[in-house]
């Protein structure tokens, strides 16, 4: 027994050691720029930018490959985040629609379950097998409509996110804070 639980020490040791030896030996550096733009995206994974994820578009804007503006759901203050960070003149984000958070919701009894929306969700989102009836984990969804268009049978809509209390604000006033 003792022998037994001292040869898995010094296989856990020597594992330990030559992974530490590979992470040094081995280690890719990162652009620090493309993980600070990173660090102030959404990171909702969308593609609404163009670019398949948040990591790919932060290193595009980071090597001066892409515009500031393109992250839809980021909208104006990521935007000017991002202008701040690299010093850049701020530009409107062109197609941005004024609408709060929303979150995907299927109708369960219209749902075939092709699985279609669960292969395009970039966030697992939706759950569901096979021939058996959808759902969505509306904590997990970002919001980000790619789940719509793959639905063969429309039973897929878009709804707002009740924010309750904490979310609620007084109405802006029609053109105050406009001219910023």
């Amino acid at each position: 027994m003792i022998v037994a639980v001292a040869s898995l020490t010094v296989l856990a040791l020597g594992f330990g050691l030559l992974l530490g030896y590979a992470d040094l030996r081995f280690r890719v550096e990162g652009d620090p720029v493309a993980d600070q733009v990173d660090g102030l995206l959404p990171q909702t994974q969308c593609g609404q930018c163009g670019y398949p994820g948040c990591r790919p578009y932060a290193e595009a804007v980071a090597a001066g490959e892409a515009e500031i503006n393109l992250c839809i759901p980021g909208g104006e203050p990521v935007m000017r985040a991002i202008a701040d960070l690299l010093g850049r003149e701020p530009k409107p984000v062109e197609e941005a629609e004024e609408k709060g958070p929303e979150v995907a919701v299927i109708d369960e009894q219209n749902c075939i379950g092709c699985t279609k929306c669960i292969l395009v969700c970039p966030v697992d989102a939706i759950v569901g097998a096979t021939k058996q009836m959808h759902t969505v984990i509306r904590a997990e969804c970002t919001g980000c409509e790619k789940c719509v268009p793959a639905c063969p049978v429309e039973c897929i809509r878009m709804e707002p996110v009740d924010e309750g209390l904490a979310g609620w604000r007084w109405p802006r006033p029609a053109g105050i804070g406009e001219a910023a």
